[in-house]
């Protein structure tokens, strides 16, 4: 059992411990989840390569309350036409689904290719680009994540996971041959 006498050392223990769960599962190639982006080949849309790594960012359905009257009792009307009483409702609300729960899907680059080089060389081409300003040190550090988010908003995919099409687009990944 592991014991922490504070609550930051039990924290260090903690992200340690995730690390180094998150660090298996690559090496074993099974699915890890982080930060809402499920990673790995365990998971993949449908028809998706073997050996490809997806990231997948789920979209929430879109949910309204609609409130309909409901007639409990009709009006009554006398021979001559006229009301004898008004009619009677109640108001009945519901949930209603408008746009349905959604995933959507974006290649990325499998963990092995993710290394200090590669952070370091993606960090120089954000650098470049005036979308990152700090140190080139090879670290996926929340600098180097927001600069990615950045990117990959402006293209429409609202991420810092790091996509293969931003990656070509950034010129640190190789970009396929067409036949």
């Amino acid at each position: 059992m592991i014991q922490a006498s504070s609550p930051r050392r039990f924290l260090r223990l903690a992200t340690a411990l995730c690390g180094a769960v998150f660090l298996a599962a690559c090496l074993q190639d099974q699915t890890v989840s982080e930060g809402g982006v499920i990673q790995g080949n365990g998971l993949a849309p449908a028809g998706a390569p073997p050996g490809t790594c997806w990231g997948k960012i789920p979209t929430p359905a879109v949910i309204e309350t609609v409130t309909e009257q409901i007639l409990v009792t009709p009006a009554k009307v006398n021979a001559d036409g006229s009301i004898a009483s008004l009619p009677i409702y109640r108001e009945e609300s519901r949930q209603q689904i408008v746009t349905p729960r959604t995933d959507r899907w974006f290649e990325i680059p499998c963990p092995p290719a993710f290394t200090v080089e590669f952070v370091s060389t993606l960090q120089r081409a954000l650098q470049v680009r005036g979308l990152y300003s700090g140190e080139i040190n090879g670290n996926m550090d929340a600098t180097t994540r927001r600069a990615v988010l950045s990117v990959q908003t402006a293209a429409g995919l609202p991420s810092d996971v790091l996509s293969i099409e931003t990656a070509r687009e950034l010129g640190i990944v190789a970009v396929p041959r067409t036949p």
